[in-house]
This record gives C-alpha cells, sequence and structure tokens, in this order.
C-alpha cells in the first residue's frame, strides 16, 4: 500500500517546478542566464548555465552504487537535506507527529521543530548497548505518526539495529507511517543495506551518504531512496537546481574512477584503527565503558568529562561530547592512525596526572 495518501495534501498536489528546457546545441535565450562564460574553464559545463533541474546522470550511478532503481531514488544534499525533505511532505505543522529513538542523530528532531511537527521519542536499552526496542517504537506511535526514524548504526552510539527489529518496525507500520532508515554509516559494520527491500516495502526510505566512507562530506551529496511514487513527491518540493554543477561533476568523476578502491581500503583501515583505538582506551583507568561500535565512531563513558575534552583540547584533539541520557559520554571519531596515535598520547597524560 502506497503512502503517498499519507502525505499533506497539498504535497499531494504540488507539481515540480517547470524549468526552462535546456536543450544542447542551442540559442539559450529562455533561462534569464548569461550570456557571458565564466573565466573559470575546468568544468565541462559552462558556469554561467543552470546546472539540471535534477542530475540525471549522477542520479544514475548513485542508484547503480546503493542498488536501487533510478526512479527511486533523489540525489540531495548531503542527507540531511533528504530528511528536511521528508519532514516537509509528511507533517502538518501542529498536527502530524515524528517517532525517533534517543539517543540518536538530532537533526531528525531539528526539522520537525522547524516544521512544527511534534517528536516523540523512545529511550533506547543503555544496558544493552543502546538496542532500540521495536516494541516501544510501536507502542509510541499513533494515529497522527506519519514518520518513524532510526539510524543504523546509530549515531551517537555506533549501535548496528538487527534486520529482523527493522523488518518487524516496517511491517508494523506498514501503509500508516514511512519508516526512515538511515544508513550513513552503514560501511562501516558487517550489516547490509535495506535498499533491496524497497521493492517489498512501499513505507521504506533509506538514507544514504558520500560523506562518511566516500569522504566526501564538502561535497554536500546524499540521497534518499524509496518507491518511485514518493520519490516523485520529494522531488516536487526539492528546490531546483538544488546540486551545483562543481558538486555534481566532482561526484560523477569519483563515482568512476579509482577514489572508490581507495575508499574502500580507507574503510578497512578505519576499522582496523577502531579496534585497536578502543581496545587501548578500554584499559585506562578513568574510562568506565566503551561500547561496541559498527561505525567510524565509538562512544565512551567516562569519569570526568570536563576534564577529558580540556586536556585533549590542549593537545589539539577535538571531541564530542554529550549530556541528557549521554551525560559523561564522549564520542570519538575514529581517524588516521596518526590522528589516533595523537589521542591516545593526550589520554594517556590524563593517566600519569592521575
Amino acid at each position: 500500500m502506497s503512502i503517498v495518501g499519507l502525505a499533506r495534501p497539498e504535497i499531494q498536489a504540488l507539481s515540480a517546478y517547470d524549468a526552462a528546457a535546456q536543450v544542447d546545441d542551442t540559442v539559450r535565450l529562455n533561462a534569464n542566464e548569461s550570456p557571458q562564460d565564466s573565466t573559470v574553464s575546468n568544468f565541462r559545463r559552462p558556469l554561467n548555465r543552470y546546472p539540471e533541474v535534477r542530475p540525471r546522470r549522477l542520479q544514475e550511478a548513485l542508484a547503480a552504487r546503493f542498488g536501487c532503481a533510478t526512479e527511486q531514488l533523489l540525489v540531495t544534499r548531503g542527507s540531511s537535506e533528504a530528511i528536511d525533505l521528508i519532514i516537509l511532505t509528511f507533517c502538518r505543522a501542529g498536527v502530524d507527529n515524528i517517532v525517533i529513538p534517543s539517543p540518536s542523530f538530532s537533526m531528525y528532531a531539528h526539522y520537525a521543530e522547524v516544521q512544527g511537527a511534534p517528536v516523540i521519542t523512545v529511550p533506547t536499552l543503555a544496558e544493552q548497548d543502546f538496542r532500540i526496542d521495536v516494541d516501544q517504537l510501536l507502542d509510541a506511535c499513533n494515529d497522527a505518526t506519519r514518520v518513524v526514524f532510526i539510524c543504523s548504526p546509530n549515531n551517537p552510539t555506533g549501535t548496528a539495529i538487527a534486520r529482523g527489529d527493522v523488518l518487524r518496525l516496517i511491517e508494523g507500520r506498514n501503509g500508516l507511517s514511512a519508516v526512515v532508515v538511515d544508513e550513513a554509516y552503514i560501511e562501516f559494520g558487517s550489516g547490509s543495506s535495506v535498499m533491496q527491500l524497497l521493492d517489498r516495502y512501499p513505507n521504506l526510505l533509506v538514507l544514504r551518504t558520500l560523506s562518511k566512507a566516500l569522504g566526501f562530506a564538502g561535497a554536500r551529496c546524499g540521497a534518499v531512496a524509496g518507491s518511485a511514487d514518493v520519490i516523485r513527491m520529494l522531488n516536487a518540493v526539492q528546490a531546483p537546481y538544488a546540486l551545483a554543477t562543481p558538486v555534481v561533476e566532482c561526484v560523477e568523476d569519483v563515482l568512476q574512477s579509482d577514489q572508490l578502491a581507495m575508499a574502500e581500503q580507507s574503510v578497512r583501515e578505519i576499522i582496523q584503527e577502531r579496534e585497536r583505538v578502543t581496545a587501548v582506551i578500554a584499559n585506562l583507568e578513568f574510562v568506565q565503558k566503551v561500547w561496541p561500535s559498527d561505525a567510524n565512531f565509538f562512544l565512551v563513558r567516562v569519569t570526568d568529562p570536563a576534564s577529558v575534552m580540556q586536556r585533549c583540547e590542549a593537545h589539539k584533539v577535538l571531541l564530542r561530547s554529550f549530556g541528557g541520557a549521554l551525560s559523561n559520554c564522549i564520542r570519538i571519531t575514529v581517524g588516521s592512525r596518526s590522528d589516533n596515535d595523537r589521542l591516545l598520547q593526550a589520554l594517556n597524560t590524563l593517566t600519569a596526572n592521575a
């Protein structure tokens, strides 16, 4: 059953922007562009012309990379824009809500608050490595729940969600809510993507990004995948010309180069470093717990997080601390071997001065 009917009525009736036609080998006097080409000449497409409304070749390349049909994917400015588009599409301000586990990626709640959509949070099970209780998530949903977000592996805990639990959640909300699985860190774990489930579950949406494993955070390029009818709605909501020409060409090139092999090697090295660094940190006397991680980061609980943060900052190493349910916890991104050695040196000075 399609979830198009769950979207805001005005979005269901919305048409995509009717852009000026773009035809090669023609005189373009239809788009109010400058006739003067830019002196910046290291791009295949002229910068005085608008890019494609939707970059078709890039869309095809990303669909092939992520394992879905071209019409099932929309290229976005990072996965953050996809989150915003989904909430704008499905949630009426003050009426429809989203359900999220907690702790999780803060931008789910952020974009819901911008839209005026209530946020229902369900605590994860910290004593069970922050496992998501699917039954609790399902119980928290109500008739106004339009979107359920889960991140697997989860940010900031690093916990991957068992495939069976994901299936139970999707099936439990089939026809009732969009279920968004954020796979920003999927490459760093052993689990497989749920992309292959798109044809079975019309309420499933999957987020992917090039910012993590591929190392293209500065390009701000990601994607949302789902059923073709839902992608058409999201396409109508997204701003025209969303992806700039330099970004489009940069990502097109990287998807056809040896950068992919380099990225795969980098992922392997990050996983090796993650295991090395967590094994060392787990033995430091001020570290109370190191949670297992399937991501390119890991979470630790320490006796005095302020001291750890200050000491690392003094050694020009920046970490991320959290409050609330994660008080006394610090998230540490896995860097290069030299970066990680510098981190360990900074942490060892805390032990020496204890």
